[in-house]
């Protein structure tokens, strides 16, 4: 068995947790500050340690003798978790949708003779694998249009939204510039910006910039697509009461109190559906071609436990890149990006099977 540590037990490290112990090809640890948090992973019989992970020394003492560290914790710790990984030869995986984070992990990356692969997610993750299989399609790229959105099944509130995962990457997700190829040329957008509105089977939709689900995009499709964007997609009416609290009452510039009021106004759910939404246009024998990719991949029970969407397309985004690189489908060492990974093969696997 592979020896693994999972840092982190929130929502989405607890599923995480069930994927790998079930799979019965890891022996998981997994630490978490949080002892409530930990009582949940318990329940699996596997080895559980309550430690916090800003302190590099002590975090070196914690992964040696781990053969693989995925990080499911808050994006500000991946630097320290990442250095720490790379310092005892273990291979580091996690889920950030943060850019600068990504871009110390890739300059930690240099020289690593271990595996570095951040954004193991569903977007940044997922969406850049399916993403860039599509554009080999073609001869030539026009347009690549990546749309993501976790939703609620039942929206209630003004909001139409619930709680999903982790706060402080939503709010990140809204507040900090978003990357995009704009007329062939790389440049920085405004998140909640470049609204648009569309339908899918019958149900409409809004979709607006937010920062980071393009992942390492930008660079892999640099020089060969003349406009590249990614858009999270809410229910019509989300972005104006977005943009109002986090522009107009200017608590994007105050993201504690943002996160306190989220957190005590909208509730979280398991009922979810997340929706995955790709077109590409280019040239195919010489005539300017258009193609979509469209799916939604709903909450369901695993082993008699229920699991959100959100919480399933994650875990079963970055277990899958572990179990391709314990494999050998992937690179054996240095900074792997998301869409280095074969499509066919992520949904042949059987924690990607979740997207298939």
């Amino acid at each position: 068995m592979t020896p693994l540590i999972l840092l982190g037990a929130g929502k989405i490290g607890e599923t995480i947790a069930h994927l790998l112990h079930h799979s019965g090809d890891y022996a998981l640890t997994v630490a978490d500050h949080d002892p409530k948090r930990l009582e949940a992973i318990e329940a699996l019989s596997v080895t559980t340690i309550r430690a916090g992970f800003d302190d590099a020394r002590a975090l070196r003492d914690l992964l040696r003798g781990q053969e693989m560290v995925i990080s499911a914790v808050p994006f500000h710790l991946t630097p320290t978790i990442a250095g720490a990984a790379v310092a005892v030869g273990a291979h580091y995986f996690d889920l950030t949708e943060d850019v600068e984070s990504t871009r110390k992990v890739k300059a930690l990356a240099e020289g690593a003779k271990t595996v570095l692969a951040p954004q193991c997610g569903l977007a940044p993750g997922f969406i850049s694998i399916l993403a860039h299989a599509m554009t080999r399609k073609f001869e030539s790229l026009r347009d690549v249009h990546m749309r993501v959105g976790a939703l609620p099944v039942y929206p209630t509130n003004a909001l139409k939204y619930n709680l999903t995962w982790s706060t402080d990457g939503l709010i990140n997700e809204y507040c900090n510039p978003c990357e995009a190829i704009i007329d062939g040329d790389l440049r920085e957008t405004l998140a909640l910006e470049e609204i648009e509105a569309f339908s899918l089977d019958g149900i409409a939709y809004e979709a607006f910039n937010t920062s980071g689900g393009l992942g390492t995009l930008c660079d892999t499709l640099a020089g060969r697509v003349e406009n590249l964007n990614y858009k999270t997609v809410r229910y019509p009416g989300h972005r104006d009461l977005v943009k109002m609290l986090i522009r107009d009452l200017r608590l994007g510039q105050r993201r504690d109190i943002l996160k306190d009021v989220l957190e005590a106004s909208v509730p979280m759910t398991r009922q979810d559906v997340v929706l995955v939404f790709v077109t590409v246009s280019g040239m195919q024998e010489d005539r300017l071609t258009q193609e979509s990719f469209a799916k939604k991949v709903y909450s369901k029970a695993l082993d008699g436990n229920l699991y959100s969407a959100i919480q399933i397309t994650t875990a079963a985004g970055v277990c899958a890149m572990v179990d391709m690189v314990r494999e050998g489908a992937l690179p054996d060492r240095g900074f792997v990006r998301q869409e280095e990974a074969d499509l066919e093969r992520f949904l042949a696997n059987r924690f990607g099977k979740h997207y298939a």
